[in-house]
């Protein structure tokens, strides 16, 4: 047969024909949907696309997740069992089983991205996820990660481990080049706010980067159908670098104003009451706030996975490495100055008894994630305090990747016996007033007593 000198429309004709059939079992709501990692950011996915329809199973190592969900439980705070029991009505399901992932059309990855003992970033979980899935991969489906990560993960770290590790010699479609042996790969960040409830989850933009433009255009029609506004961008490396560069923002400004506050307690200024001022001005300035350090998955630990990246670049993220050395020092901060405030009451903190107010890293939320409250309890442990807490979404905290606690909730009652409490997160329904009254000593470090006035109160 003589070559026309015509590219071989075939490979692209059979591509476009794997993704526009599956673009039309998303919009009919047919396309099974499964999403892997059922905790803050998987569980409030997989409600969101049950609500729209889709047949929707979610996939766990966790067996007691898996069995809680089974029996319409939830484990996650800001979410009712009524949700989940009405989503197993319309037909949601958990499972352990991976064998599953072949029935799916779509396959949405929601997993761990830690830091090791190094700063360095942790794949592990990314990398096992892929390799589970793997075996069970089959032509036409859409692969997306939304894990936090480096720019280059999904291209060169989760797609190469599915084409490796597939027993059909599958391909990730890439440039339009592709086959009836092709899937579809793609990178959305998830920008999930536990306890925000000023927006609602749909309306928060969700940005997509895919391998080529046709796997960008199956992911975005598949986000379409549960957020009203889909970003596209080039390339998975541009939609996980503008999710770090979301969360690289937040710390490095929420390690400026660490840097103030502890400016301002010297000069004896009042940051709260500057930060108040600032924020009028309708131009210019987004206001940030002091605490006691830095919590949840996304801001302590997203921001070194491009430090890491960077490296490799030759290149040194001056901003990042400073402001990770001040909002890690913040925990240090609040163990001295409750040792000072002990000493101006004549009190060693030594054998001191200490009480934690919330140990969520956020106001009104259950997550303990790198929460400071954490690292406090343990710095105060090591100076001889006998430590206790009070948080009302955690009657008991055991173990973790960096803690090991074995604490159970004190209740919130003959305040006088601790010789200091101090205020680690503001939970909105903690009556400070009352909390002030009733303490000999109040170390606040989030600014709740505001309105209270009282020399027992401390403020640093």
């Amino acid at each position: 047969m003589v070559k026309s000198g015509f590219p071989d429309m075939s490979k692209q004709a059979k591509s476009a024909t794997a993704a526009e059939h599956l673009r039309a079992r998303i919009e009919a709501r047919s396309a099974r949907v499964g999403v892997i990692g059922l905790g803050y950011v998987g569980l409030p996915l997989a409600l969101l696309l049950s609500e729209e329809k889709f047949p929707v199973t979610g996939f766990d190592v966790d067996a007691k997740k898996v069995a809680t969900l089974a029996e319409s439980g939830s484990y996650i705070y800001r979410i009712p069992p009524t949700d989940i029991a009405a989503a197993r009505k319309r037909g949601f399901a958990a499972t352990a089983d991976y064998a599953h992932i072949a029935e799916m059309d779509a396959v949405i990855i929601c997993v761990p991205t830690p830091l090791n003992e190094m700063r360095e970033p942790d794949l592990s979980y990314i990398a096992a996820t892929a390799e589970a899935i793997a075996p069970h991969l089959r032509a036409g489906q859409l692969i997306v990660l939304e894990s936090t990560t480096y720019p280059g993960t999904t291209e060169e770290v989760m797609a190469p481990i599915l084409e490796q590790k597939n027993r059909g010699d599958l391909k990730a479609a890439r440039n339009g080049e592709s086959t009836d042996k092709t899937f579809f790969v793609a990178f959305s960040p998830e920008r999930e706010d536990p306890g925000n409830d000023t927006v609602a989850r749909r309306d928060i933009p969700k940005v997509v980067g895919g391998l080529d433009a046709r796997a960008s255009e199956v992911a975005a029609a598949l986000y379409r159908t549960i957020f009203n506004t889909v970003v596209p961008v080039s390339s998975p490396a541009a939609a996980e670098m503008t999710k770090l560069l979301e969360n690289i923002y937040r710390c490095v400004n929420i390690a400026l104003v660490n840097e103030l506050k502890l400016l301002s307690l010297r000069m004896g200024i009042d940051i709260w009451e500057v930060i108040e001022a600032a924020k009028t001005k309708p131009f210019g300035f987004q206001a940030f706030y002091p605490g006691p350090g830095l919590g949840g998955h996304c801001i302590p630990v997203d921001p070194f996975y491009l430090s890491w990246k960077a490296k490799q670049w030759d290149f040194h993220t001056r901003f990042i490495e400073l402001a990770g050395e001040i909002n890690t020092a913040m925990p240090y901060h609040v163990v001295a100055a409750t040792a000072k405030a002990l000493n101006q009451h004549k009190k060693s903190v030594n054998g001191a008894k200490v009480l934690i107010l919330g140990v969520a890293y956020k106001r009104d939320i259950d997550d303990l994630r790198e929460s400071p409250a954490l690292t406090i309890i343990e710095l105060l442990q090591k100076e001889g305090a006998e430590v206790s807490y009070h948080d009302p979404y955690f009657p008991f905290v055991g173990r973790g990747r960096k803690y090991d606690l074995q604490m159970k909730c004190a209740p919130l009652e003959k305040l006088e016996q601790y010789d200091c409490v101090v205020i680690v997160t503001d939970h909105s329904d903690y009556d400070y007033a009352r909390i002030v009254r009733e303490s000999r000593l109040v170390v606040d470090t989030r600014n709740a007593t505001k309105g209270v006035e009282s020399p027992k109160i401390v403020r640093c």
